[in-house]
């Protein structure tokens, strides 16, 4: 099953990106795999995908022990203060930086182990309460804000788009990151590399393509239950 639904997304993603006139290697698959035994994502790895994404530090640590090491794990869920220490020297990025007080203690855990870590951060377009992440307006500042950190590098941002029963729906919100995404390079920020844009799942990531995606998180799509984070499905 895993193996035939990867077939189809990959088809989906390839006519997206024909239809803007992208290449496909500007975007990376992300297998949503939260939730999900080894074994399944053992069927996602031997179908050739290296990249996962889970919500919860516990399931990166559990997993990364078990599974090949090539693996590339991405955070992209809520990532509480206290669990930064876990995940930092496991997942190769973290998309969900939604706070400055955040970025503050990956900084103070990195420069610990020595290391750098990449980060997206977390962009509310829709402003919808029930979601994290910072409001368009606010995110200039807090790029700038934590771009002075010297053990963490901005790759970029992401969004988790709301809810709609119409992916077409959510083709403004993706089309309002991409303009700010493309402002953010032109303005070379010291210490920020902004080529990484993080939106579109399941029920969207054709859109999102179109709109400038370079990581899309698909988890329904591959493995086939569903699974919601709030009230979004991935």
């Amino acid at each position: 099953m895993v193996k035939e639904n990867l077939l189809i997304v990959e088809n989906r993603i390839e006519e997206a990106c024909k239809r803007r006139g992208r290449d496909r290697s500007e975007v990376t698959l992300i297998a949503v795999s939260k939730t999900k035994p080894a074994d399944m994502i053992r069927e996602a790895y031997q179908s050739g995908i290296r990249d996962f994404g889970e919500n919860k530090v516990q399931e990166i640590c559990d997993k990364y022990e078990q599974l090949p090491d090539d693996i590339r794990w991405h955070m992209i869920g809520h990532l509480q203060r206290n669990k930064v220490k876990q995940v930092i020297d496991k997942a190769v990025l973290i998309h969900s930086v939604d706070s400055v007080r955040l970025a503050e203690q990956i900084e103070e855990e990195a420069a610990k182990k020595g290391i750098c870590v990449d980060i997206l951060l977390e962009v509310n377009v829709a402003d919808e309460e029930s979601k994290f992440g910072f409001r368009l307006e606010e995110t200039e500042q807090a790029i700038r804000d934590i771009s002075v950190f010297p053990h963490i590098s901005i790759k970029g941002l992401m969004t988790i788009a709301p809810f709609v029963e119409n992916s077409e729906q959510n083709r403004p919100v993706f089309k309002e990151l991409n303009q700010f995404y493309v402002d953010m390079q032109r303005k070379n920020i010291d210490n920020v590399n902004m080529n990484m844009l993080s939106m579109g799942m399941t029920g969207d990531y054709e859109i999102a393509i179109e709109e400038g995606a370079t990581l899309v998180r698909v988890g329904t799509g591959i493995f086939g239950t569903r699974y919601k984070i709030g009230e979004n499905e991935v």
